[in-house]
């Protein structure tokens, strides 16, 4: 866990890979657990069999949706930033993409890269840039901006 004690801090970094995450199990009691509360159950993500014979993946994989619904957890699980402030929101995505599956049972770890650090008349405004890895796996699961805003 790295602790960044302030935003002047954290503003240093700019540019720079500041966190990565431990490796993360995604299993399928989670991919059907997500399934159930999207409504998503498509047969990729649920029928192992048919993924088996049927799917270029050899097997179930993650919705890319829950790779991408972890990034807070993932994000608290790797740095905090302290300061005062009243309330953190996730503001959006300005680019989302799933360049690969996350096999079911296999594990991965995000990676944050700080791309910008900006006041607002609320607050403050961050933007990271943040790939997602699977663990054996070149090619990442998941890259996204993602923008993040701290009110005072």
């Amino acid at each position: 866990m790295r602790i960044f004690e302030n935003l002047e801090e954290l503003r240093s970094l700019v540019g720079q890979e500041v966190a990565t995450g431990d490796w993360f199990p995604v299993d399928q009691p989670r991919i059907d657990a997500f399934a159930d509360v999207t409504g998503d159950h498509q047969w990729i993500h649920q029928d192992a069999a048919r993924a088996k014979t049927e799917s270029p993946y050899g097997g179930t994989i993650a919705h890319g949706f829950l790779t991408l619904s972890l990034l807070s957890s993932l994000s608290h699980a790797c740095f905090e930033i302290r300061g005062d402030f009243k309330m953190r929101i996730n503001y959006g995505l300005n680019r989302v993409r799933f360049p690969a599956p996350v096999p079911s049972g296999t594990r991965i770890r995000p990676r944050f890269t700080l791309q910008s650090l900006e006041e607002i008349e609320e607050g403050f405004q961050i933007v990271w840039a943040v790939t997602v890895e699977v663990e054996g796996v070149r090619k990442p699961a998941l890259y996204a901006e993602w923008v993040v805003r701290l009110y005072r």
